[in-house]
């Protein structure tokens, strides 16, 4: 369609000139003493157009040969550029390739085509970041090849170029970059203060979390890690599970730390509600509360919400739960009591609720029932150190009725196993 319009466009150009030109009867007089000389208004027009392309073409033709320095300049410059990009490129493959010589090479040779460009007054928009990339490519290569003091140096070149604003993510770049080499050579500390050198919103990157996750683990901040394991769950860089597992993990080894009740209760109370409701923590911080001598009472008061979900838990973390509420026994209250005894007639076959009801009914003397409970519970119980509890149990209480034949044997099978 356009060109049609155009077309039509040059049909009714070409008419008006036509009907113009074949009626003009018009003439130009030119005098030049003692000349005079009589021009046809269409000739003339003609020479003037004439006149027009020939002066025109004349400028630009003076304009293309004195442009001519400046356009060598300029190609000089692009094959320069060229270069040092390609130069920056090689660097790139040949450090990805694992040719850690051949990448330096190249990026120093990037360096000093930046630097010919930049000495000639031709320096590019985005020289400082050409700059810090080839700096940091060196460096990495300096770091596989273990030359540590030119790794620094290209470090400190590349911190440098790097602090103008348009190479701020590449600054930041630097900065991780150099935490991570920290990290291979076992330095936690030197890995954190470069990770707080970050932006705040650069150091909550996932990238940035899970190297500091690493380097807190190394330098056993087990605060510090856990936090960090937290937002790190919190932004999904780990699986469901796998983030449970890391926080649990820390966890325990926070609550690991602590040397006396104060230290754990504060590491207890630092933990998410949440992570308090975890079967493994509380289990854990209630033995490690019964082992630094601190009061039963809280023990139990910590395992309170994993033993209203004692039904879900697995067998092996069931034995957990039991041995160490078997622990505070002794100064057991009526509330517990009733809530071992409704549990154990909720589940009448479970060895392990009948071995800690027999337990709690001989602490308080209840002879009969605890007879009854751990003669069930040592036919059914798996665990080797309950079961031989059990039998220990069986026969303190044939002795406690004076049976010597019947604790005997009791002494015998605890032996046995």
């Amino acid at each position: 369609m356009r060109a049609a319009l155009w077309l039509l466009a040059l049909f009714g150009v070409a008419v008006a000139i036509a009907l113009f030109a074949g009626n003009n009867q018009g003439t130009v007089t030119v005098f030049w003493p003692p000349y005079r000389v009589d021009l046809s208004l269409n000739l003339v027009l003609l020479l003037l157009f004439a006149a027009f392309v020939f002066l025109h073409a004349v400028l630009g033709a003076l304009s293309a040969l004195f442009d001519m320095p400046r356009q060598a300049l300029r190609w000089r410059t692009q094959q320069k550029e060229r270069s040092m990009h390609g130069a920056l490129l090689d660097a790139i493959s040949h450090l990805l390739a694992g040719r850690f010589i051949r990448a330096r090479k190249s990026a120093e040779a990037a360096l000093g085509q930046e630097r010919s460009l930049s000495g000639g007054g031709q320096a590019t928009g985005n020289a400082a970041q050409v700059r810090t990339l080839a700096h940091l490519l060196a460096a990495e290569s300096a770091q596989a090849l273990q030359d540590r003091p030119a790794r620094e140096e290209h470090l400190k070149q590349a911190l440098e170029h790097a602090s103008a604003r348009d190479a701020q993510e590449t600054r930041e770049g630097a900065l991780m970059r150099a935490a991570r080499w920290s990290l291979n050579d076992r330095e936690p500390l030197a890995a954190m203060t470069w990770l707080k050198s970050l932006p705040q919103g650069a150091a909550r990157r996932t990238l940035a979390l899970r190297m500091k996750l690493k380097a807190a683990r190394l330098a056993q901040q087990t605060g510090d890690a856990l936090e960090t394991a937290r937002l790190l769950g919190k932004h999904r860089a780990f699986s469901a599970g796998a983030a449970e597992s890391i926080v649990r993990g820390l966890a325990i080894d926070l609550l690991n730390g602590a040397h006396d009740v104060a230290q754990l209760q504060r590491a207890w109370t630092s933990l998410e509600p949440a992570e308090r409701q975890m079967p493994e923590l509380a289990i854990h911080a209630a033995h490690r509360l019964t082992a630094l001598g601190g009061e039963a009472h809280l023990a139990r008061d910590w395992l309170l919400p994993v033993w209203e979900r004692e039904s879900q838990l697995a067998d092996g973390m069931k034995v957990k739960l039991v041995q160490t509420l078997e622990a505070g026994l002794d100064s057991l209250d009526g509330a517990w009591l009733a809530r071992i005894e409704a549990a154990q007639r909720a589940n009448p076959r479970d060895a392990t609720l009948q071995y800690l009801a027999g337990m709690a009914c001989m602490k308080r003397q209840l002879w009969g029932k605890a007879q009854q409970l751990m003669s069930q519970a040592a036919m059914g119980l798996r665990d080797v150190k309950l079961h031989r509890n059990a039998w220990r149990a069986l026969a303190l209480l044939a002795e406690e009725r004076g049976d010597e034949q019947t604790a005997a044997q009791a002494w015998k099978r605890a032996a046995g196993d």
